[in-house]
């Protein structure tokens, strides 16, 4: 198997001009294209990739009203944010009585479902806050 050292170099990071001084290579005969004035080709790769296409997906059916409706305030756990949520749900009960809060802490990561509390807020809930940290 051969190995082709300028890729291997170019691959660790090494430059391939430490390969101009190396004894092994003085027995070996130049190749001809660039050392003989010919055009050398060079490829290179766009480093912006090709993104995905976008999917599109439409936003949640609005309430007409939130008198009377229960809303699950939820939190990721992120420092601070059962503070915030808390203070929503102050608000809430002095500018709109009507409405019930439920504070939940979800499960997991930000990354991580919890399925088990998508499924109480289907059941119980009309509406979800969620407080993500940062």
């Amino acid at each position: 198997m051969k190995i082709n050292r300028r890729k291997l170099l170019s691959l660790l990071g090494v430059s391939p001009a430490v390969l101009a001084g190396s004894p092994v290579l003085a027995d070996q005969p130049k190749k001809k294209g660039a050392a003989a004035g010919g055009e050398s080709k060079i490829t290179a790769l766009n480093p912006k990739g090709v993104p995905p296409p976008v999917v599109l997906i439409p936003m949640a059916p609005r309430l007409s009203s939130l008198d009377g409706k229960t809303i699950f305030l939820v939190s990721d756990g992120f420092a601070g944010a059962d503070r915030f949520l808390n203070q929503i749900a102050v608000w809430f009960s002095k500018n709109m009585p009507s409405v019930t809060t439920i504070y939940r802490l979800k499960a997991g990561s930000y990354f991580d479902d919890d399925p088990k509390l998508m499924a109480e807020i289907k059941a119980k809930g009309n509406a979800m806050i969620m407080a993500y940290g940062h």
